[in-house]
């Protein structure tokens, strides 16, 4: 199976922007990584000084700044390579130079009889369990392998026989009778409809109620949420992707992470939050989502210092269900 490494540029189908065109956010980057390097000079002289080295273009550009380094033993650490914490002024602007760069991919919609894969691994009791789905664009088909059971008798069930469920368009009639459900299509587009402002996109999701509201929540942990779910579409425009970026910017204690390893072990930065207590919505401790240092693309995440744990093995576009990228 093609794996992250062919499956890169499916999200995008243009190559990366060079590095003329990251120029000015790469800049920025390395200002106010400079000013927060003296600052802490003088604020912090017990702490010790850390320089990260600059990435390749596409990546994350960070050249220098003060960090938090993990202990050794952090479980999640690469060998011979700690995670680095930005600080609140880096990781703002390693997510704006994280948004640069997908914002300038071009993204193309499906064919309304094209499938979106998506190959998914979730940690039980720490023992990866992987499964496999086709969506059909227009949202007639879905196939899952292993198959679903059915209720009811299960003698002649094979969970290894790929299964395949056609039925008839349902877009017009969930719209018509004011359903939440969309198929991935109809999901694409209403995310087109976004302006690329972050400020007035997240309003834009919070008005749609795609997740609900929850009582005690407050304004930062529910934009949490909304960008965690919204991750996990399959299929983001790039303007969305670059919005997205911009709004974990503004979330109160977001920071980002160098040198981490996602969950099935890929290098990876990742985006986190830590809630001391618990929130209206029952999460607790690090909340982090994982990206490819490279493309940006979503990788994975963890919630509540590992409590779940999830990853998108490998994602595209293909002509019939059960063909892979």
């Amino acid at each position: 199976m093609n794996e992250l490494s062919e499956t890169r540029g499916l999200r995008a189908d243009a190559p990366l922007p060079d590095a003329d065109q990251l120029a000015a956010p790469r800049a920025r980057l390395t200002a106010a990584l400079r000013q927060e390097t003296h600052r802490g000079r003088a604020a912090l002289p017990r702490r010790r000084m850390i320089l990260v080295g600059a990435a390749t273009a596409g990546a994350l550009a960070v050249t220098a700044g003060i960090v938090a380094t993990l202990p050794a033993d952090s479980p999640r650490a690469p060998a011979g390579k700690h995670p680095q914490v930005l600080s609140a002024g880096a990781s703002a602007d390693a997510l704006e130079l994280a948004a640069a760069t997908v914002e300038k991919h071009n993204g193309t919609e499906p064919g309304p009889k094209q499938w979106v894969y998506e190959k998914s691994t979730v940690f039980v009791q720490g023992k990866p369990q992987s499964s496999e789905e086709w969506t059909r664009w227009d949202g007639t088909g879905q196939a899952n392998l292993p198959g679903i059971p059915p209720a009811g008798d299960i003698s002649d069930f094979d969970p290894d026989k790929l299964q395949v469920w056609y039925g008839p368009n349902q877009e017009e009639k969930w719209k018509r009778e004011g359903y939440d459900d969309r198929s991935q299509r109809q999901f694409y587009r209403f995310l087109a409809t976004l302006p690329s402002d972050p400020d007035r996109m997240m309003k834009r999701i919070r008005e749609e109620h795609a997740i609900g509201s929850i009582k005690g929540e407050t304004p930062a942990q529910r934009d949490w949420r909304e960008i965690d779910v919204l991750y996990r579409s399959v299929l983001i425009p790039p303007k969305v992707q670059a919005g997205l970026f911009r709004a974990l910017a503004k979330i109160p204690g977001a920071r980002v992470t160098t040198g981490v390893k996602d969950p099935l072990g890929r290098p990876a930065i990742g985006v986190s939050v830590n809630y001391a207590e618990r929130t209206a919505a029952g999460w607790q401790g690090k909340q982090e989502i994982f990206f490819d240092p490279e493309s940006y693309a979503y990788l994975g995440e963890t919630r509540n210092d590992g409590e779940s744990v999830g990853a998108r093995a490998a994602w595209g576009v293909v002509n019939k269900p059960g063909a892979r990228p």
